[in-house]
């Protein structure tokens, strides 16, 4: 077994198709498959399924790519901080809910690289990808929230990921609406003044469970609901329906726009303060490569949270 086919399996994986990838890898098809078929004798296992419409990783092949994936994040790490190759390009990707503030923090560590040196990645995505995506290596880190309501399962699952949860901010709960919609002004909103309006909610796909919601007290039974995949169009929603979603208070104009309004969530039966705590998560007993440790400051300056001690260097 070689770095580079493990290169090739992970590279596969991501392409769907043997023809993509080879041309990701500027080598030929044929090349390629002789390299997998190879290894695939080795381990005595298939990796893929092979179709007309492309490739699909086996139940032997998906657990394989989970240790490629790690074993190749190693090499990438180590030749990151050793290597004196200069066309060898740093690679960091995230995964998140949908926050603008985590969006307009990975843009300022951006700003700080030279593109043509780095490979970024960023994914807004649903909750169950976002773990699944750091798990897999495919992210190095990963934003998600949790509250009361879902501490236990989210933990569950990230214990069976080896992931491990590290809170950034506490946060209020707070109701986000369009700035001309009639609850706009209010002081405070609760359930019961929310009642004639649609709660607007993040797809987290068919197989989801409560516990995946991106948005705080989604185990209350609201009558009206639309589900979207993305800010855009909730933003619009907003705007042409008068809908509204619960979230953390944390808004980030820049990309939102002024045209709305965080107005806080106090209801008299379940409150709303301190409701939700938003973390990063990242693979167990790993060490943060030095990108993502910068990463994770510009979170905490934008958040306006101290820099612990341990991690001023």
């Amino acid at each position: 077994m070689t770095l580079n086919q493990l290169h090739y399996i992970i590279t596969v994986a991501e392409a769907g198709s043997m023809n993509r990838a080879a041309e990701r890898l500027y080598i030929t098809q044929p090349s390629l498959t002789s390299a997998i078929k190879e290894l695939e004798r080795e381990l005595g296992i298939t990796v893929f399924h092979r179709n007309g419409r492309g490739v699909t990783l086996t139940n032997d092949g998906a657990e394989f790519l989970l240790y490629a994936r790690e074993i190749y994040s190693q090499y990438e790490a180590v030749m990151q901080k050793y290597s004196d190759d200069e066309g060898l390009k740093q690679k960091f990707g995230i995964s998140m809910q949908h926050y603008s503030f985590a969006v307009k923090a990975f843009v300022n560590l951006v700003n700080k690289y030279d593109l043509a040196e780095y490979d970024f990645a960023i994914r807004e995505t649903k909750t169950k990808e976002v773990i699944s995506d750091v798990a897999s290596l495919k992210s190095e880190i990963g934003i998600i929230y949790q509250s009361d309501f879902n501490r236990n399962a989210i933990t569950k699952i990230l214990r069976q990921n080896s992931l491990q949860f590290h809170e950034l901010v506490d946060c209020d709960a707070f109701v986000y609406l369009w700035s001309g919609h009639p609850l706009a002004d209010r002081d405070s909103v609760n359930f019961q003044d929310l009642s004639d309006y649609p709660n607007l909610t993040f797809e987290q796909g068919d197989d989801s469970t409560l516990y995946y919601a991106e948005e705080i007290f989604s185990e209350n039974n609201y009558s009206r609901c639309i589900r979207v995949n993305d800010r855009a169009t909730m933003l619009n929603l907003m705007k042409g329906v008068h809908g509204y979603t619960l979230c953390s208070g944390i808004i980030c104009e820049d990309f939102n726009g002024g045209d709305y309004v965080a107005v806080p969530f106090n209801d008299p039966v379940i409150g709303g303060d301190k409701a939700m705590k938003i973390g990063y998560i990242q693979k167990k007993n790993s060490i943060l490569s030095k990108t993502a440790q910068l990463y994770i400051r510009e979170l905490r300056d934008y958040l306006e949270i101290p820099t612990p001690e341990s991690e001023k260097k």
